[in-house]
């Protein structure tokens, strides 16, 4: 069989969905605003991880404001993550139903929202806001690989590029500038996080000459008849399930290292400044990983090889935070970064590789973000509850070392060159 082009099969919300004449006709409407739309796409991707890296380096003081113990400090980042997944799952209806564009403003909205929820003063609004965000931030996800696809066929792994940079450049800005936010408040952590529903406001302003562009298409579409052997059933496949799994766990510990690791920082005796940079400065060295694991992926026939390498260095990585997590601090955050961005990058890059169709890509990566973000969710909060129980990050440290061995095991036969 041959191999499956990466471009082609990018997950597409709308794979199974065939524009009508006065569809196609506003999809041409809008690509004749391309620097509009690349805009848009940016500042939209800028917004992907921002809400949730800028709330990290100032989980403490959340925590004393409210009086949370670490349980309950670490559903301020486990609730997001919760509804990642929650997201995940609706929002291919959402898209067929009301449209791509409206959908990605609407989420921009849902997200500028969220974020002025969460510093409401109570922690009730905290837990509320962070559903919002969550939710908002899945629709992003999921829909914004499609947009991709359909509009930029031609520079699918271009753009792919460009909106994942941005992405990481989002959560790097808000890690390095919530504490300076913050003192430059005069110490208000609440309107340090308000900062972050500015760009998911300019963003969502963005997008709304695309929605009154593209307004014509909702409502048109038809649903492509189904092809055999096209779009098979993934939950039955042995194969989507290592897939989903290496996804799930590659994001948990991801999470565990938004939530926690500035926390981890300065338990340890760093200053909250100091472990705000040193946590921006892994997700900058995340770039690194996310863009050449993937164009490795791609040149490879089995993926082996990279599984193994993420999931080392993220080891390496762990295994340092408990041997010198101060003294060695930098070197820990660049190995986690890059292993980190390599495992995300190489996670969507096996969703597309052991696909054989869109419509399969599509069902595959909805099932492996639904799945995984709920996988991934559990990891904060067994950590803060982990801690608390310890009084220490010894052991939650060493069980995320058990994750990155149980990655390795799920991810060797899904790196197979093999299809679902």
């Amino acid at each position: 069989m041959p191999r499956p082009n990466a471009e082609v099969l990018l997950p597409d919300a709308e794979a199974d969905v065939r524009p009508s004449p006065d569809g196609a006709a506003a999809r041409r409407a809008l690509l004749a605003h391309p620097v509009l739309l690349l805009a848009g796409i940016v500042l939209a991707s800028l917004n992907m991880r921002a809400a949730l890296a800028g709330v990290s380096p100032l989980v403490g003081e959340i925590s004393e404001s409210f009086g949370l113990s670490s349980t309950a400090t670490s559903l301020v980042t486990s609730v997001p993550v919760l509804f990642l997944g929650a997201g995940a799952a609706v929002a291919p209806w959402l898209g067929r139903r009301f449209g791509t564009e409206r959908v990605l403003c609407a989420a921009l909205v849902l997200l500028a929202a969220g974020v002025l929820l969460r510093v409401a003063p109570s922690p009730y609004t905290l837990y509320g806001g962070g559903v919002l965000v969550g939710t908002a931030i899945a629709l992003l996800n999921v829909l914004m690989p499609g947009l991709i696809k359909r509009d930029f066929p031609d520079r699918a792994a271009a753009m792919t590029s460009v909106y994942t940079g941005a992405m990481i450049a989002g959560a790097t800005v808000a890690a390095a500038a919530s504490v300076p936010l913050e003192r430059a408040f005069g110490g208000s952590w609440q309107a340090s996080l308000a900062c972050w529903s500015l760009p998911a406001v300019a963003a969502a302003v963005l997008w709304l000459p695309q929605v009154l562009i593209a307004r014509g298409r909702t409502g048109h579409e038809t649903r492509s008849a189904a092809r055999a052997g096209v779009g098979r059933n993934v939950w039955r496949s042995a194969l989507a399930w290592q897939v989903t799994l290496f996804m799930g766990l590659q994001s948990l510990w991801t999470y565990v290292l938004i939530a926690w690791l500035p926390t981890i920082f300065t338990d340890h005796g760093m200053s909250r400044s100091t472990a705000g940079v040193v946590f921006a400065f892994n997700n900058l060295v995340q770039v690194a990983g996310a863009f050449l694991v993937p164009l490795l992926a791609g040149r490879m026939r089995a993926q082996r090889p990279l599984v193994a390498l993420v999931t080392s260095l993220v080891g390496a990585g762990f295994a340092g935070l408990l041997v010198a997590p101060v003294a060695g601090a930098w070197l820990w955050a660049a190995l986690l970064g890059v292993g980190q961005g390599g495992a995300v990058g190489l996670a969507l890059t096996l969703i597309v590789l052991r696909s054989g169709d869109a419509v399969t890509a599509a069902r595959l990566s909805g099932m492996a973000q639904t799945v995984g973000y709920l996988l991934a969710a559990v990891g904060p909060l067994a950590a803060g509850a982990v801690h608390q129980a310890t009084g220490d990050w010894t052991v939650p440290v060493a069980l995320v070392l058990v994750v990155c061995g149980a990655a390795l095991a799920v991810g060797l036969p899904a790196a197979r060159d093999r299809h679902v």
